[in-house]
């Protein structure tokens, strides 16, 4: 019936006729033409969400779980791999930083013949770490200043991470400046600053000199730190760490070094640390810039001078060890859980109460597994050798610092995940 409605009837000569009306006709070929496009639109629409679910959707995928897995690992525990495949991440004796700066930080280039310790990598237990990418943490600095406050260990990352980036730096856009306490890195092509800054207990002491600093009876003003910070407050990344400054016997000044009626107390290794800590908080909450500046706290870095620790002889050390500690139990008696506590402490304040973005790059027991990684007798001597000490080489081997490329590239790893991914 639907069909006939279409049709009309007229005589010709007599005779009947079907033929389609032309209003009929325009209709149907409106709806069809309609139907087609519709068609058409819908295939393309099809074909190109298939074609962005293949292009885009696994990177998205992929990306969001890496990023998901990242945000839940503990990076801190884990294992160290012997890797001779992808470590070391740069050639100690070409980075012209360790040349240019060294104080015993290139190994190889005073005599170390042993070199397995550039080859471990750390393997976290619940994740990958994402490749170091030079150019992309160049990136990510890009237009901002990076700055490490701190004592000789963190200038020993400092040195690390300009070493994992100079492959990426053309040699003639770079510039290296020293101003007393403050040495600095720019990378011109990306307008990017990384600096090193020397305050090796944060807060204003007797021990500030960058190059005379070896002081008998060390003060410290534990209640002032402004001297330091006007040198740091616009960064947009700090990199901070202080702990073996503090395990040596510091007098507290409370006053200035000029004042004639300034007191001086003795308060312990903990609590003085405490009020350090305190101090330093303190300025983040009150200067900090929430909306630019990412704060970051590197734990204390292990030493190896006890040997008996881990099974040598009493009075033995870090010398002649060729191979990491295989103890995941491992702990260092000169490393404080106490002293970390305040640090973790102070960190969860500045987080929660202060609305600062700071972590804690936790690097204190992996590091604790590297006892083979110091410089031990391979290091610049400022001062010659007796002819007692070269006929015993663990009195004068350095088991506080570390070998480059080394361990605190793993530290600056972290950096670069939580830089980039966290």
């Amino acid at each position: 019936m639907a069909y006939f409605n279409k049709l009309k009837t007229v005589k010709m000569n007599g005779r009947p006729l079907l033929f389609w009306s032309s209003w009929n006709n325009k209709v149907m070929g409106i709806q069809l033409t309609i139907q087609l496009l519709v068609a058409l639109i819908t295939a393309v629409l099809v074909i190109t969400t298939l074609s962005l679910s293949r292009a885009i959707r696994p990177k998205e995928i992929g990306e969001k779980i890496q990023l998901n897995s990242l945000s839940r690992c503990n990076f801190f525990s884990g294992k160290w791999v012997f890797d001779n495949q992808s470590r070391p991440l740069y050639n100690g004796s070409n980075c012209s930083f360790i040349s240019f700066l060294d104080d015993g930080m290139a190994c190889q280039n005073y005599g170390r013949k042993d070199l397995d310790y550039l080859y471990w990598k750390w393997q976290p237990h619940d994740c990958d770490l994402p490749r170091f990418n030079a150019t992309a943490m160049l990136e990510k600095l890009r237009n901002k200043r990076l700055v490490y406050v701190g004592d000789s260990l963190n200038r020993n990352q400092w040195v690390s991470l300009v070493c994992m980036l100079e492959s990426s730096i053309h040699t003639h856009l770079k510039q290296v400046h020293f101003n007393g306490s403050l040495v600095t890195l720019k990378a011109i092509e990306y307008n990017a600053t990384i600096d090193f800054y020397w305050a090796p207990l944060l807060v204003e002491s007797n021990c500030d000199d960058a190059w005379h600093h070896r002081v008998k009876d060390r003060v410290l003003r534990v209640d002032s730190i402004e001297k330091h910070a006007r040198f740091w407050e616009d960064a947009d990344v700090l990199v901070f760490n202080s702990y073996l400054w503090w395990r040596l016997d510091l007098t507290v000044l409370w006053g200035s070094f000029e004042s004639a009626d300034a007191k001086y107390e003795q308060l312990g290794m903990v609590r003085t640390y405490e009020l350090g800590l305190q101090t330093w908080a303190d300025w983040l909450d009150t200067h900090v810039n929430r909306t630019k500046t990412r704060v970051l706290f590197v734990s204390m870095s292990p030493t190896h001078s006890r040997g008996e620790e881990w099974g040598k002889a009493e009075g033995e050390n870090c010398y002649n060890e060729t191979e990491p500690i295989s103890n995941a139990e491992y702990w260092g008696s000169e490393s404080s859980p106490g002293m970390m506590r305040l640090v973790e402490a102070a960190i969860k304040k500045l987080n929660e109460k202060s609305g600062v973005k700071a972590d804690l790059l936790n690097i204190t027991q992996l590091s604790e597994y590297r006892k083979e990684a110091h410089p031990s007798i391979y290091r610049k001597h400022w001062d010659p050798l007796t002819k007692e000490q070269l006929e015993n080489p663990s009195s004068y081997a350095d088991c506080t610092h570390w070998c480059l490329p080394g361990v605190p590239d793993v530290w600056n790893h972290f950096l670069y995940v939580y830089l980039l991914y966290l």
